[in-house]
Formats: C-alpha cells, structure tokens, sequence
C-alpha cells in the first residue's frame, strides 16, 4: 500500500516539479509555474475544507488535475448524486475545483493506487503542455 509520503516521491521524481507547502497542502507545480499545481495533497481539514474528514490518523486526499476526457470517463456519473467525500479509496470530482477537471481520491490503494499513479502522470503531461504554451517554447 502507497501512503502520502511514498506518492510525494513519485510526484517529485517526475521532470521539473517544483513543490510548495503552504495552508495545510502540498502543492505540486511543472517549472516554475506557481499559478496551476497539477496535484495537491492535503492531509488535514481546515476551515475552508473539511468534507473530507482529513483529521483522521493517516488519512490524505490527493487531487488531481486531469483532462476533461478523463474527468468525465471517472466520475460523470457522480457529479449529480449526493457524495460522502469522506469515503476512501474512491474516485471523486474534487469538492471545490471539479469545474477545473480535478479528481480526487482519499488513501488510494491497490488498483486504485496505480491508477492514481497514471493519472498524476496525465495531470504532469497537460501542466507541462501549459508551461510551454506560456513559455513560448
């Protein structure tokens, strides 16, 4: 089983990723790029979220950045039921920046946590595409 240290690795042996903790997340930006992370990790609730339920004993959500193909292909059918963000090891349009194409999943774990793993690869994909658009490169 992965936990929240063993994907913090994964995410920075990926090319150019810078990180930055502030407000109780780890974000996690392509280049020097502060404005859009790829992935965010949180692993405590605070007062602007607390609907996953964070506090719990080694409990982390990691979100997730991912194309709206991807986004619609994982969690469509949710987006218009009543969701338990506090559920692990699920799948889940991220509470606040669905909008944005961002998944999240709390303590990812066998299948899941490999999946989790191709979609953090896709999420650094699209924020490098980004990076260079910007860049002009």
């Amino acid at each position: 089983m992965m936990n929240q240290a063993d994907f913090e690795v994964f995410i920075m042996d990926l090319p150019n990723v810078q990180r930055q903790d502030n407000y109780g997340y780890s974000f996690f930006f392509v280049g020097d790029d502060r404005r859009f992370p790829f992935v965010t990790i949180a692993d405590s609730d605070n007062d602007y979220d607390n609907l996953s339920n964070l506090n719990r004993v080694d409990v982390f959500r990691l979100n997730i950045g991912v194309s709206k193909e991807t986004f619609n292909n994982l969690i469509a059918d949710q987006l218009n039921k009543g969701i338990d963000y506090s559920v692990l090891n699920e799948f889940l349009p991220h509470p606040q920046y669905s909008r944005q194409h961002f998944v999240c999943i709390l303590n990812p774990d066998g299948e899941n946590a490999e999946k989790t793993k191709q979609l953090i690869i896709e999420a650094h994909l699209i924020a490098e595409g980004r990076l260079e658009r910007t860049d002009g490169s």
